[in-house]
Order: C-alpha cells, then sequence, then structure tokens
C-alpha cells in the first residue's frame, strides 16, 4: 500500500484517467472528490464487498445447475 499526506486541494492521480482530490477535512473526517471516466465504477468499499457477496450468492450451484439447464 501506498501511504501519502494531501492537504485540502491537492490531489493524486492513478493510472493517468482517475484523479483523486482532498475536498475538506473536519477532524478525522476527509472528503474526497474522485474524478474518472464514466465507465471505470467507482464505490465505497463496504458497498464493493456487499456487491460482491450478493454475485457470490447468485453463482450457487442450483442457479449453475439451471443455467445449464437452458443450454
Amino acid at each position: 500500500m501506498l501511504a501519502l499526506s494531501r492537504k485540502k486541494n491537492e490531489a493524486i492521480v492513478i493510472n493517468n484517467n482517475v484523479e483523486v482530490t482532498v475536498l475538506e477535512v473536519k477532524g478525522d473526517q476527509v472528503k474526497l472528490g474522485i474524478s474518472a471516466p464514466k465507465d471505470i465504477p467507482v464505490y465505497r468499499k463496504e458497498v464493493y464487498v456487499q456487491i460482491q457477496e450478493a454475485n457470490k450468492d447468485a453463482m450457487t450451484a442450483d442457479s449453475v445447475n439451471a443455467l445449464k439447464g437452458l443450454l
């Protein structure tokens, strides 16, 4: 993991097309702005984990067998 220090209105660039900017710092909270192309999804980690779990649950043996039956 790369750890960086940034101040308000400072940014980092990821992969030439994603920019993360520090918008505000209040106490122990930091507000970030993320600029990325529309084809790159950006999620809060807790939402991303929920999506991954839902996808994993959807791929149960029963659903795989049901799909095989359709083919």
